[in-house]
């Protein structure tokens, strides 16, 4: 009797741990299916990047002075050539791609924070007649010329940008309203204080006509209406006689503390 029961006492341990084995093995398996597989790495030296290597060295853009094709050499031939695609090749400012992705950003921080934000559009007051006079060239170095007065007078913080042939924008954020005037005027008196050298001798001033509207604050809007209401304003200046600033009429905003806690909750649901 007692070697039957120590039989079957034997017989319970040995399949317990034939039943412990086969589980470890099955948790094994199953780990190594759900393990990601190593990563492909990228044999650097096959990348071909010549047509890239070249626009960087037109562009004058020097790279880290480290291995070629390392991995933080190639890190920096990317930031380059985003930092490159992000400009106006002219002037060195944002281009309108760039441009068009904060003002996106800039009128959402908007209506989400409700703090005042400006945007300016420019445009060069009779710029063919520049072109026709005296040339392409010299055309070109107008516009540069308006680019370096226009950044000369806004604060880092600030976007300004080549959004077309003779046209310019500035997104302004956190600009009060009660400044909105003076800053337009300070960059309209900027480019009108410039004597341009297009030939050896020969100076050329020119002025731009300026359009400003503000972002809506606690309101839903898109960058595109935003975009028309600052155009509108400068065609306006233009119809009016240009060289000169045309403001929409800035409402202040109504909305109550209970209001804004509100939307900030919205908000935050939206984003989670």
């Amino acid at each position: 009797m007692r070697g039957n029961i120590g039989k079957r006492s034997h017989f319970r341990v040995t399949a317990a741990a034939r039943l412990a084995a086969s589980e470890q093995q099955a948790c094994s398996s199953l780990a190594t299916l759900n393990r990601p597989a190593n990563p492909a790495f990228i044999d650097a030296s096959s990348l071909r990047l010549d047509q890239a290597l070249q626009l960087l060295q037109q562009a004058g853009v020097a790279l880290p002075d480290v291995d070629s094709h390392s991995a933080l050499w190639i890190q920096g031939v990317i930031d380059a050539l985003c930092d490159l695609s992000s400009k106006d090749a002219l002037t060195g400012l944002a281009n309108r791609r760039s441009f068009e992705m904060t003002l996106e950003r800039e009128i959402d921080r908007v209506a989400r924070s409700g703090e005042p934000a400006l945007l300016l559009t420019l445009d060069i007051d009779h710029f063919k007649a520049v072109n026709d006079t005296h040339g392409h060239n010299a055309g070109d170095l107008v516009i540069q010329a308006v680019a370096r007065a226009v950044a000369q007078v806004v604060r880092p913080m600030d976007t300004v940008a080549r959004v077309g042939g003779e046209e310019f924008a500035i997104i302004l954020p956190n600009c009060a309203t009660a400044f909105a005037l003076v800053v337009a005027e300070r960059v309209r008196e900027q480019v009108a204080e410039q004597r341009i050298e297009i030939a050896p001798g020969q100076l050329l001033r020119v002025t731009v006509s300026v359009g400003g509207a503000f972002a809506p604050q606690w309101v839903r809007s898109s960058a595109v209406l935003w975009m028309e209401r600052a155009d509108r304003q400068l065609y306006r200046a233009k119809t009016e006689g240009r060289d000169r600033v045309c403001m929409e009429p800035q409402v202040d905003s109504m909305v109550s503390a209970e209001e804004k806690g509100l939307l900030f909750a919205m908000t935050q649901l939206e984003t989670e």
